[in-house]
């Protein structure tokens, strides 16, 4: 185990996710600068129901955008790995900001071909149902779950039931059933925006025979 820095966000994050983060609080600008000048790794623990949970990512610091008068800053991040948080501490010693003991947690990545192509399906079924043709246009067909898991309209919880899955297939299995429930109701709203619009225009319609 190690002691990491923590900043809890009412947000998950994915290894490989690139986040921009505005830091204005002095216990995280303590934070970052510790980062800069140790060069740390931090951790960001989702806080979800009122509470920081168990699990969380590792993030890197890449840069510091900008310095703002009052102090805060813009800093980009790059999410490393998952950890497990043993022990929480409100505050580290001697420092403002929290921290936890941790360790790693470790991830199956080997994904199953059929079933990536099946989602890579449905997530294009739904992007182009919304209009998000740029987001088509930069999908990538050897994508990970966690490369997509932001945009297919998971709730914060069910993306951290996806942070808490270690293996990839089971990751994929997940976000199967998710878009096989949410398809039909993105479809049909769809549908029912395009009937709303032609209502009032002039229809040329074939009477039935009979």
């Amino acid at each position: 185990m190690r002691l990491l820095p923590l900043f809890p966000l009412n947000l998950v994050a994915f290894p490989g996710e690139k986040l921009n983060l505005h830091i204005f609080e002095p216990r995280y600008r303590q934070l970052v600068r510790d980062c800069l000048t140790d060069n740390l790794t931090f951790g960001i623990p989702p806080y979800l129901d009122e509470a920081v949970q168990e699990l969380g990512t590792e993030m890197r610091l890449l840069s510091v955008e900008k310095t703002h008068a009052d102090g805060a800053l813009d800093i980009r991040t790059a999410a490393v790995g998952v950890f497990r948080v043993r022990r929480f501490l409100r505050q580290v010693p001697g420092k403002l900001y929290a921290g936890g003991q941790v360790e790693a947690v470790e991830q199956d990545e080997v994904a199953d071909p059929v079933l990536r192509s099946v989602i890579a399906g449905q997530v294009r079924q739904l992007y182009e149902a919304l209009g998000l043709r740029k987001l088509l246009l930069e999908f990538n067909p050897d994508f990970k779950i966690f490369d997509v898991a932001h945009h297919i309209g998971l709730s914060t919880e069910q993306e951290y039931q996806l942070l808490a899955t270690t293996a990839e297939q089971e990751r994929q299995e997940m976000v199967r059933e998710h878009l096989e429930r949410l398809l039909p109701a993105v479809l049909e709203t769809e549908r029912l925006k395009e009937r709303v619009r032609q209502n009032g225009h002039f229809k040329n319609l074939e009477p039935p025979q009979f």
